[in-house]
């Protein structure tokens, strides 16, 4: 293709090659890019925000080219202006690939390189040298960037900064690391552009100031765009719709009905919530349907990179016709082949649900469409309380992550090598992001301490003063502290990988080493799909071999239960409300009405601005079952809050269990519920107070704080082949803990973790709001004979901690047998 006086009518042509037209939202980022403006791009999966970002670059080049361009060697093709971030460095092949198409068809003499965690040394020592006119790269290989004392130069014609899949770094601490880096970028180069893309985020105007930062030179654009695909949610229904469900039993026993579903597409990907339930899953396929062996694959993120690879390779060109995964699928990658996306388990939020449905039909113009597999039939609620936050357009916010000191300390190492700083100009920079805008005088100066001399607790130990000011700038010059710097970047902190190899040197990728440290020799799981017997540990790798079956343990990997967002728990109150009116609206709600029958004659469906609690009384005890429909993270603080309380109006002891639905308090006396109930129990009054009493508040902010220590540098994880384990690591940092309660208890990290613990852990945010809520409700007390259809799955969960799943399941029918027959 030539270039010709218009640029445009030159992309125009190129869309027309490929069968397309510009939407008028790619023309408006294009022509906003050209006139010097940054914002965000907000538009659903596979409308072509991709090309948005990048077209207007393109044209710029274009425009400016003063004759027919020539394909020159690498070492000469313009110098670093565009740098593109992605959150998954499984994107950047994909990525990759998007956008050099463009770049070739159009003749653009630009060279176009990833730098992720997957990068060859050799490809690594060559960027080291020149990089690339174009880069795609993590948060984590940004920072890296950052460190570089040349960083000023190799920015300094950058003209466009990228950050794909923005939605999913705001509200996390890789994306206050983002926001830091774009605000060092910003520096080296004020005039450069920024634009983030999205395509699930209900706040709109804070992602736009956590991106760009809270002195921007004009008002961000944010451009929406194409009305919004059509979406198909539906549900398959179980055929028995047991009026007493317990959670996780309809697993696999749903994999005829999946596999018919799956018979009906040409080319599917099962989404499950767990890496160790898409084991489960592609496993029970499989074995459902052996002839579809070698057209069917997993897909997670603790895969070797070349077999992930080989799996999107085979979606991209409909090679397979099934692919069983976890979140690793969610994003960018681009499967136009796939027409259907089957969720096992309920997404637990109304974004991720419609995020993961855009896999399907990912093209303009295309109907997406997901079929929710239950795992316990009141999922069925919330399929439907899901469909109805697509079709009302209520996308959940992203809340912001206020001032952690750990990432700024990390951040303030990475300038002091790539440069050093001066400390004023380097706070203002800092305050100009949205995390830091808040920032005191007293927390930076405490921090510059922390990071000069190791504070009031560690002066004595030189190995703690990581920052030297030289002149009137700070610096790092201990080249042990800027090589341990380097290999430390990044606020991914989680159980140590451990690599599978086979014997004979195949790898298959990694599992956690709390996994691996409870297998023997001879010790049978399956992992990659494969049936794996455990032969030894060495060299920080667990070699194996083929087992001859699949009997045996599979890899439970950490944050295995997704919590539920509080916009799909308010749609969940509606929909519950619903059913006690007697409203049947959707398959799912039709199915579900033999349950909801025995629940409303035996005790009482609630309406959004009502709390049930429900007393029984049974062999085991006395039964408080409070359900505030708030998800389980919540009721897990609540729980707890509501047992602190109801002991101080008599001694008494508690056993709790907690789901999404609400939590059960059991003790062996009458608990004095109507006495707390006067004194206000769920008062919002003193919250943090009584929440830390109710709890081991010291032992989690123990535990809290090795993730602060690890990302604040306190912590070496170790070189590569030498790490620490996560025990040793946890001691480390234990250690720092108490050291630091002792002989610094200023130390605002020690804060930090105890703010940690109450917001991750409890979601002391949500926790407050749903007390507020409560206090304004109408408490409804019932007094049922026996446990309910709601209180049932929270006696199996309490349960499920005492027996083993064989004799649970056995127990669990027993009880299940008995309330059937009382219900009639």
């Amino acid at each position: 293709m030539k270039y010709d006086a218009d640029p445009i009518d030159a992309v125009g042509r190129w869309f027309e090659s490929r069968g397309w037209t510009p939407f008028a939202f790619q023309r408006e980022v294009w022509d906003a890019y050209r006139a010097g403006e940054s914002g965000l791009v907000h538009a659903a999966t596979g409308t072509g925000k991709t090309l948005a970002a990048w077209g207007g670059p393109l044209l710029e080049w274009m425009s400016s080219a003063t004759s027919q361009p020539q394909q020159p060697r690498r070492d000469r093709t313009p110098t670093l202006r565009v740098l593109w971030i992605t959150p998954l460095r499984a994107l950047a092949s994909d990525t990759e690939e998007a956008l050099r198409q463009p770049l070739e068809d159009l003749e653009i003499p630009w060279s176009l390189e990833s730098r992720t965690g997957d990068t060859s040394a050799a490809l690594r020592a060559r960027q080291r040298r020149r990089l690339p006119t174009a880069l795609i790269t993590t948060p984590e290989s940004l920072s890296l960037l950052l460190t570089r004392s040349d960083a000023a130069g190799i920015f300094a014609d950058l003209r466009l900064v990228v950050v794909d899949e923005w939605h999913e770094l705001m509200g996390t601490k890789r994306g206050v690391l983002v926001e830091l880096a774009l605000a060092r970028l910003r520096f080296h180069q004020p005039d450069v552009r920024m634009w983030g893309l999205s395509a699930t985020i209900g706040n709109l105007a804070d992602a736009a100031d956590a991106l760009l930062g809270v002195r921007q030179r004009r008002p961000p654009r944010i451009v929406r765009g194409v009305d919004p695909k059509d979406v198909v949610i539906d549900a398959l229904i179980p055929p028995v719709i047991e009026r007493f469900p317990w959670a996780g039993h309809l697993g696999t026993p749903m994999v005829p009905q999946v596999v018919a579903a799956l018979e009906e597409a040409a080319s599917a990907i099962v989404f499950t919530n767990t890496r160790s339930q898409t084991e489960v899953w592609y496993q029970a396929i499989l074995a459902a349907r052996p002839d579809w062996a070698g057209t069917i694959a997993l897909h997670h993120g603790s895969l070797d990179r070349k077999r992930r690879e080989w799996v999107e390779n085979g979606l991209r060109t409909g090679k397979l016709r099934c692919v069983v995964a976890t979140s690793s699928l969610d994003l960018g990658v681009d499967f136009s082949p796939v027409d259907r996306v089957l969720q096992v388990g309920s997404p637990k939020g109304v974004a991720r649900l419609l995020q993961r449905a855009g896999r399907s039909g990912h093209r303009p113009g295309a109907t997406s469409r997901v079929t929710c597999a239950p795992t316990n039939a009141l999922e069925l609620v919330e399929v439907a309380a899901a469909r109805d936050g697509v079709e009302q357009g209520l996308l959940e916010a992203r809340l912001p992550v206020e001032r952690p000191l750990d990432v700024l300390a990390q951040h303030i190492v990475t300038v002091a090598l790539g440069g050093g700083f001066v400390a004023d100009q380097l706070l203002g920079e800092v305050r100009s992001t949205r995390a830091y805008a808040g920032l005191s005088d007293a927390e930076w100066a405490w921090v510059l301490e922390f990071l000069t001399c190791g504070g009031d607790a560690l002066r004595a130990y030189p190995e703690y003063a990581r920052i030297t000011l030289v002149g009137d700038r700070y610096v790092v010059t201990n080249d042990e502290i800027a090589r341990r710097h380097r290999m430390s970047i990044g606020t991914i902190v989680g159980d140590a990988q451990i690599g599978v190899a086979y014997l004979r040197g195949d790898s298959l990728g990694s599992v956690e080493e709390s996994f691996v440290a409870r297998l023997k020799p001879g010790d049978r799981f399956v992992f990659a799909g494969t049936p794996l017997e455990f032969v030894r540990v060495r060299d920080m790798k667990a070699w194996v071999r083929r087992a001859p079956n699949s009997k045996g343990a599979v890899p439970r990997w950490a944050g295995s239960r997704l919590p539920m967002s509080g916009q799909l728990a308010e749609l969940l109150r509606a929909r519950f409300g619903e059913a006690g009116r007697g409203v049947v609206r959707g398959p799912e709600m039709a199915a579900l009405q033999p349950l909801f029958a025995v629940q409303r004659k035996w005790s009482h469906i609630p309406a959004p601005d009502e709390l049930l609690i429900e007393q029984v009384k049974t062999r085991e005890g006395w039964h408080l079952f409070v359900y505030p429909f708030e998800g389980r993270l919540v009721h897990e603080g609540l729980s707890a809050l509501c047992a602190y309380r109801l002991a101080r109006h008599a001694p008494i002891t508690f056993s709790m269990a907690s789901n999404d639905y609400g939590f059960e308090l059991v003790s062996p006396t009458e608990p004095p519920l109507t006495a707390a109930l006067e004194a206000s129990l769920f008062s919002p009054d003193k919250l943090v107070e009584d929440i830390q009493a109710a709890l081991n508040a010291t032992e989690m902010a123990r535990r809290q704080f090795r993730e602060l220590a690890r990302v604040a540098g306190l912590v070496f994880p170790g070189f590569p082949r030498a790490g620490k384990t996560a025990r040793q690591l946890q001691m480390s940092s234990s250690l720092f803990f108490d050291v630091l309660r002792q002989y610094d208890p200023g130390n605002l990290l020690l804060s930090q973790a105890a703010r940690e613990v109450l917001e991750r852990q409890l979601e002391s945010t949500r926790l407050g709001a749903t007390l507020r809520r409560l206090v304004k409700s109408t408490v409804v007390v019932r007094h049922p004979k026996r446990v309910t259809p709601f209180g049932f799955p929270l006696v199996v969960d309490r349960n499920r901690e005492k027996v083993s799943s064989e004799a649970l399941a056995d127990r669990i029918r027993r009880m299940q047998l008995a309330l059937e027959k009382a219900a009639g």
